[in-house]
């Protein structure tokens, strides 16, 4: 199988000035094609669910790496990467934990495409992980169910640790809804007025695709 890849390259007109030029090269799939390139989330997300995805997420992407020499110089080369398949069913979890996941994803994708699939349910901390796969490349099963939410904050006790913790929250879910509403066709306005609307918004998978959650149902 071959695969056509555009690549910028710089040369020299001269030792002082640089221009970039288009260089299509024809780039076969390493031998692990056909091979199984397959992390995700499955369940609760926590801490070793998290740890299991970033550490498959991080082999994959440098077991996929493809490294092309450079013709014209021996001593360059170019670097692409066969694609991870993320897979998502959840009902949610730790905030903490969603953003460090998507982080790496965020990280990686700008290599290494994702394409997220979510099956089953995707909910809660979830709908960032799908939404934050490569643009074009998010799927979601027809069947599958979306639910967004609020940051829920549980804490009780001291007076001043309930402010403190509720503060916390506030943030957070500041910063649930900006990621979200870069991700998604979704402004952050739209979405704060969303969850303020209701408790637990429920969406079926077109309507994902339709507020930019993903980019196709299968």
């Amino acid at each position: 199988m071959v695969k056509k890849i555009t690549k910028k390259k710089k040369k020299e007109e001269d030792k002082k000035e640089e221009v970039n030029e288009d260089v299509v090269l024809e780039v076969p799939h390493k031998q692990d094609e056909g091979k199984i390139r397959i992390t995700g989330i499955h369940g609760d997300i926590n801490e070793e669910r998290v740890n299991e995805a970033i550490y498959g997420i991080l082999a994959l992407k440098e077991m996929g790496k493809i490294t092309i020499p450079d013709e014209k110089d021996p001593e360059k080369y170019f670097e692409f990467y066969n694609p991870i398949d993320f897979y998502i069913s959840t009902a949610g979890g730790s905030a903490c934990e969603m953003f460090g996941l998507y982080d790496v994803m965020r990280g990686v994708r700008e290599y290494c495409p994702i394409h997220t699939y979510g099956v089953g349910k995707v909910m809660s901390a979830g709908v960032l992980l799908l939404a934050a796969g490569t643009k074009g490349q998010r799927k979601i099963g027809k069947y599958c169910r979306v639910m967004l939410h609020g940051v829920i904050s549980g804490q009780h006790g001291y007076l001043q640790d309930v402010e403190n913790e509720f503060e916390e929250a506030k943030i957070t879910q500041r910063m649930y809804v900006q990621a979200l509403a870069e991700e998604t066709d979704m402004t952050q306005k739209y979405l704060k007025k969303l969850i303020d609307k209701k408790t637990n918004v429920y969406l079926n998978a077109e309507e994902a695709v339709r507020l930019g959650i993903a980019d196709e149902v299968v």
